[in-house]
């Protein structure tokens, strides 16, 4: 019996990637590329997303490196990446200033002063 042989539609489909397949570590290849992506996630102003990226770019940079110049293994470093993983202010000040980034804060747009002492909630601030 003769062996039946895959259309080309067939094979296409095999071969196409889904979403899921997609990791958008692959892609970042330049300091341009980075900018952007800490940008979006920072309009967002989001922190389990702002975390997410930075996770993306240690992962193009290679995990296992980064992980050893944290004094952490690999598993911890990704654990503390993921979605609940809560990584405290040094480890994201630690890993953003091996990737060579910084951190900088600028006053938002449309906010003309500081609030005076005690105006944010209503509270008062001693």
């Amino acid at each position: 019996m003769p062996l039946r042989r895959e259309s080309n539609y067939e094979s296409r489909r095999k071969k196409k990637a889904t979403f899921e397949d997609y990791d958008i570590a692959d892609d970042i290849e330049t300091t341009e590329d980075v900018a952007a992506l800490l940008a979006v996630a920072l309009e967002e102003n989001d922190p389990d997303f702002l975390l997410s990226v930075v996770g993306d770019i240690a992962r193009s940079q290679g995990m296992t490196q980064i992980a050893k110049e944290m004094n952490l293994d690999r598993r911890g470093l990704y654990r503390a990446l993921a979605l609940n993983g809560n990584p405290s202010f040094k480890t994201v000040f630690k890993l953003l200033d091996i990737l060579g980034l910084q951190v900088r804060v600028e006053q938002k747009a449309g906010v003309e002063h500081f609030k005076a002492r005690g105006a944010i909630g209503g509270g008062n601030a001693n």
